[in-house]
């Protein structure tokens, strides 16, 4: 039986993207970044006016790591955001520039 021929098969390159494809990535990032950030305002302006307080010792601790955890989720997701937008600025920015010639080793 003959194998399918794939890309792993033929050992040929994948194509490069284009620059516009990267610069497409880089603002749908931050702009995902910039709602992000303002999300996060949001939940910790909510916390700050809605302090959880409950009688019970184990409740308030509960309720304060959810907090915690909330609160640091939506920072992670808006900083992951923006560190993906800013790297894929930098791709687009080399993709613009004049490609080297390849050395054989």
């Amino acid at each position: 039986m003959a194998a399918a021929a794939g890309p792993a098969s033929t050992g040929s390159v994948s194509p490069r993207k284009s620059p516009i494809s990267i610069l497409s990535g880089a603002l749908t990032s931050g702009l995902l970044a910039w709602l992000c950030l303002g999300l996060s305002q949001k939940v910790v302006g909510y916390y700050a006016l809605h302090p959880p307080h409950y009688e019970a010792r184990v409740a308030q601790s509960i309720a304060t790591a959810l907090k915690t955890m909330i609160v640091g989720m939506t920072f992670l997701a808006t900083f992951s955001f923006a560190f993906v937008g800013l790297g894929l600025l930098l791709v687009f920015l080399r993709s613009l520039l004049p490609a080297r010639p390849e050395t054989p080793a």
